[in-house]
């Protein structure tokens, strides 16, 4: 019941956060400021790699229990670690893991 349990949370927190990545590197590229934690921008195309990221977050985020994907949603949110979106998805990744072999 509780792997169960974990894996629908893991799930669910790395599609909210491909979502929010997904978002904020819309609102990014389009040009608006936000306050955002993490490495700073390290190139121009920044917002693109994010937005790319989000996107294939989204796609896997139904097989984050997987071992395969876990370990590339953790891989993601460690890679584009900035802001809430990637921490969720870097959360979820994990959960995932643990869902696994729990």
């Amino acid at each position: 019941m509780a792997k169960n349990l974990l894996g629908r949370i893991a799930c669910i927190l790395a599609l909210i956060g491909g979502i929010l990545m997904v978002i904020f590197r819309l609102l990014g590229f389009l040009g608006f400021a936000m306050g955002t934690f993490g490495m700073p921008r390290l190139f121009p195309g920044y917002e693109i790699l994010g937005l790319i990221l989000g996107i294939v977050v989204i796609i896997i985020s139904k097989r984050a229990t997987e071992t395969l994907w876990a370990i590339v949603l953790i891989l993601i949110g460690i890679f584009a670690f900035q802001g809430v979106g990637a921490l969720l998805v870097l959360l979820g990744g994990i959960l995932g893991l643990v869902s696994k072999y729990v």
